[in-house]
């Protein structure tokens, strides 16, 4: 008989008995089912984690001051060692680097009209900030190379200033007050939403650096928090890292293997960490959902054993009429990886709901998650792949036990 017979007649034989049919799939639907979520759920994190990092830039590399050790070896405060100027050099300087922006925290009210607010973000930053952040602007224009030379008393709003501040109003030339001081808006921040832990990034005021350092802070000191900047490529964000550190240190003329007075952070290389932890995270959950195929296969087997002593009248006859044992053995092989694959196809499709029910659960419950649904289809298709693999496997025995009856004794079987 060809192939498509015995898949025809192996549906045929499984329909006979539904109910036990089914009962004997459970552990592969149950199996299936569970690789399927974990495997949505864990390229969902993934997606997630990478458009996190979106958020905050494109190759984003992040420059510290290094932080001082006390007499006790506890790290105190950060030694305050950046400088414009070495930002400046790194854009100069470091041909792996395709923007560099100084940035300058502060914190105070804002005062717009008859309202005041506080950010959580205010902000000194340079001409190239939006470029590092790969953030655009809604209307306006963005702080200039003249704002930052003039310390100009000009900023740009994120999206809940403007809600709060002006409401309904276009808040391009209006005024605020921060700490009694008039600072022009001059442009608005497209909307950026929550971060993963569900912080406002759109609660953002940014002015020019050296706007905050004299005119907020009333500092006549020229070094500056942190250093941002972005890699020209994702896969030049390590040399750019390498450019960075050496330039630094030749700068601040750190000696051959001394410690340097700054830190560099690789978002890219910590998006790398977190995706390698996701993944490993997901094939562990896969793997302890497996165990179900296996218990799955075990039912497969004992079913198929049932099944040759129920039919081995029906295989004396076949033999008596021509049929080798290899005829024997494949149909009986093909049974048993039609029976797993139909529960693998059953799995999948509780699979693919259960992965939305999750989403939407943990949309839910966080809704600044943001967690994206993600079905591989590839991984429906291994996933099946195996669990007629494990049809195969299970389903040889009792199909080998078959072809191996003697006709006569099997047409004498009561």
């Amino acid at each position: 008989m060809k192939v498509a017979d015995l898949v025809v007649l192996s549906l045929r034989q499984l329909a006979k008995n539904k109910l036990r049919s089914l009962l004997t799939v459970l552990g592969i639907v149950i199996g299936i089912a569970a690789v399927t979520v974990m495997v949505s759920i864990g390229q969902g994190a993934g997606e997630m984690i990478k458009n996190q990092f979106k958020n905050l830039g494109t190759n984003v590399i992040i420059v510290f001051p290094a932080r001082k050790e006390g007499s006790s070896g506890v790290r105190e405060g950060p030694v305050q060692t950046l400088t414009p100027a070495d930002a400046q050099a790194l854009a100069d300087e470091c041909p792996s680097v395709r923007a560099v922006s100084p940035l300058v925290g502060a914190q105070a009210q804002v005062v717009g009209g008859n309202v005041n607010w506080k950010p959580s973000q205010m902000q000194g930053v340079g001409p190239e900030y939006l470029e590092v952040r790969n953030w655009t602007l809604a209307a306006g224009e963005f702080i200039g190379e003249r704002d930052v030379a003039s310390a100009n008393k000009v900023c740009v709003i994120g999206r809940t200033l403007l809600v709060k501040l002006f409401p309904g109003q276009d808040p391009i030339g209006q005024q605020v007050r921060i700490k009694n001081i008039p600072f022009t808006v001059i442009g608005l921040l497209d909307e950026k939403g929550p971060d993963l832990v569900g912080n406002d990034q759109d609660d953002i005021i940014l002015m020019p650096y050296s706007t905050v350092r004299k005119r907020l802070q009333g500092s006549h000191f020229s070094n500056v928090d942190v250093i941002m900047l972005s890699a020209r490529s994702e896969e030049l964000s390590a040399k750019a890292v390498k450019e960075v550190e050496d330039l630094l240190a030749e700068r601040h003329k750190i000696p051959p293997g001394g410690k340097n007075d700054f830190e560099v952070q690789n978002t890219v290389e910590i998006a790398r960490v977190m995706n390698i932890i996701t993944g490993s995270l997901t094939a562990m959950l896969s793997a302890i959902a497996a165990i179900s195929l296996v218990v799955g296969g075990v039912g497969i087997m004992n079913i198929m054993l049932v099944s040759v002593t129920e039919r081995t009248k029906e295989i004396g006859l076949r033999m008596a009429l021509g049929a080798r044992p290899r005829d024997i053995l494949r149909q009986f092989l093909i049974e048993s990886v039609v029976l797993s694959a139909v529960g693998g196809l059953i799995g999948i499709a509780f699979g693919v709901v259960g992965a939305v029910v999750v989403t939407w659960i943990i949309n839910e419950v966080l809704p600044s998650s943001k967690w994206p649904l993600s079905v591989s289809i590839p991984a429906a298709l291994v996933a099946l792949g195996f669990a007629a693999a494990v049809g195969m496997f299970f389903g040889f025995y009792p199909a080998l036990r078959a072809s191996r009856l003697d006709p006569i004794e099997a047409l004498r079987f009561e």
